[in-house]
């Protein structure tokens, strides 16, 4: 009994382990710590996050499935990359994903959804885009792109399918490594907090021309943004 119990916790802690080893991993490609391309050695991988051999093989090989890593006969594991014509694929099937939900949000959604909106919409406009880090240089602010990802989530919330909600997800994490290698680009010009208000006021408002308007301009806005600076990163993709 005592040897079938210590079996138990080990696969708990090992299952533990390659839990926190995935969600690490899919953290630092998605906010591109690990670049697009990058070879990833499990060697390094485990004594850089202090986990098992076998807690970051397990992430990998979930990460290869979710196409976020690419696993290569006779040459290991590197990231998965990025390309132009990639990006433009994945922002106009997001755009038809986000705005069906939308639509389905604007009709369905109920004081529970409008109270989400706007929740969600306060924390984002109460975080700051940037913070400084210790040699003085601005990062975008991981805090902003939570409040981010939920105010997104909530507007969208009130569909109330959950397979039309896990496409929408798939899409807008794929959709993440572009934001984040937008941000060196980003143009001083844009007004982001404008486009989020913009958004919330016409979906609260019920009005689902204005809506879909929008969402199509904010998320086309930010694909433009990374396209018109490829120029500044010859390597970036094809």
């Amino acid at each position: 009994m005592e040897q079938k119990l210590m079996n138990v916790g080990e696969g708990a802690k090992s299952a533990t382990m390659a839990e926190t080893a995935y969600n690490l991993l899919k953290a630092d490609i998605l906010t591109c710590r690990l670049r697009p391309n990058a070879k990833l050695l499990i060697g390094p991988l485990t004594e850089e996050h202090g986990i098992s051999l076998s807690g970051v093989r397990e992430a990998l090989s979930r990460l290869t499935a979710e196409g976020f890593v690419l696993a290569e006969p006779q040459k290991g594991y590197r990231v998965a990359p990025v390309s132009t014509s990639d990006l433009k694929y994945l922002t106009a099937a997001r755009i038809d994903i986000e705005n069906l939900c939308l639509v389905k949000s604007i009709d369905l959604g109920g004081v529970e959804w409008e109270t989400a909106v706007v929740a969600t919409f306060h924390r984002l406009s109460r975080t700051p885009y940037w913070e400084e880090n210790a040699d003085g240089k601005k990062n975008l602010n991981r805090e902003w792109s939570s409040a981010h990802s939920a105010f997104h989530e909530a507007l969208v919330s009130g569909a109330n399918n959950p397979w039309l909600s896990w496409v929408r997800n798939t899409l807008y994490l794929r959709s993440e490594r572009y934001r984040w290698l937008s941000v060196p680009l980003f143009d001083a010009e844009r007004d982001v907090a404008s486009e989020h208000k913009a958004l919330s006021d016409a979906c609260l408002a019920r009005n689902v021309d204005l809506a879909t308007k929008l969402m199509g301009e904010h998320l086309n806005l930010t694909t433009k943004i990374i396209l018109d600076g490829l120029d500044k990163a010859p390597n970036w993709g094809d």
